[in-house]
């Protein structure tokens, strides 16, 4: 796999440990913590929330000496539209038949939002297929994946349709110019070759650091694979080993990552130790975490 963003192992964190639980703003010393794990280090941490911030993702707050990171409810809002996705039975399945056309203007001086929306887009499979024509394999819920955009879009920004392949016009050609599908394969292969081994539950000194990096993993892959239709690929096409290979990580790692994320938010600044191996319950509880659920 490629290196691990520190933004990607944030937004892997706050998906898993925090948007559908109650555990109130996280300390930026338990983030710091989590990401030094992977090798991340404070200053790039920090920076990195900073951006987060800045982009609307975060909120921050101060308790005495401490700074406290919570999200906000538009960041709430994205990263519970890519739960369905992340926790979904079929993640690089199609939905529905067909395609979806998406096509927009959004004035220069809007970089940001422009951003975000092409962002929102290749997160549910679409590319770029000639001059501000965006092309997705079958039924997308646009409207649901723009609502976090919403009231930052002016009215008839996005136009889109659902069209189907016409006799005489193979699409083909444009899938094989939008997608590298040997890219995607490799991509899948990379996950693998990585998380199939036992050996990756001590990637990190604790099990929450390797939770997280497996999911930072886990959303570069859905990022990366925009569920083409099955006639595009081969009999060996491995996303199957992918789905098959997360979540038995994913299960592996449950019980002790949920254990180390509660004591790291209850204890106090002054208390907090290193969480590591031997920190870790010798019998993990096998209540499934909120990312095992089907969103």
């Amino acid at each position: 796999m490629g290196s691990r963003q520190p933004k990607q192992l944030l937004l892997a964190f706050f998906g898993e440990h925090v948007v559908d639980g109650d555990t109130g703003p996280i300390r930026a010393s338990v983030l710091i913590t989590v990401l030094e794990g992977a090798d991340v280090a404070a200053p790039a941490t920090r920076a990195t929330l900073d951006r987060l911030v800045h982009s609307g993702i975060l909120a921050r707050s101060r308790s005495g000496r401490e700074t406290l990171f919570s999200l906000t409810e538009h960041g709430a809002a994205v990263l519970r539209e890519a739960k369905d996705r992340v926790r979904g039975p079929r993640p690089f399945d199609p939905q529905g038949s067909g395609w979806t056309l998406v096509t927009f203007s959004i004035p220069e001086g809007q970089r940001m939002l422009r951003h975000r929306l092409r962002s929102t887009l290749t997160w549910e499979g679409f590319a770029p297929i000639r001059d501000g024509l965006w092309l997705a394999p079958g039924e997308v819920d646009l409207a649901g994946s723009l609502e976090p955009l919403r009231q930052d879009l002016a009215p008839n920004t996005v136009v889109a349709f659902h069209a189907r392949e016409l006799a005489g016009f193979p699409i083909g050609e444009s899938v094989r110019a939008a997608w590298d599908i040997e890219a995607i394969r490799r991509a899948h292969l990379a996950f693998i070759d990585v998380w199939d081994d036992p050996s990756a539950a001590t990637l990190a000194p604790s099990a929450l650091t390797v939770r997280t990096m497996l999911v930072a993993d886990w959303l570069a892959l859905l990022r990366a694979d925009p569920r083409l239709p099955a006639e595009f690929m081969d009999a060996q096409w491995p996303a199957t080993r992918s789905v098959e290979t997360y979540r038995r990580m994913h299960e592996k790692l449950a019980g002790a990552s949920a254990a180390e994320f509660a004591d790291l938010v209850a204890a106090r600044p002054a208390a907090r130790r290193r969480i590591g191996p031997a920190d870790r319950p010798s019998a993990p509880s096998p209540t499934p975490s909120a990312a095992a659920r089907p969103r």
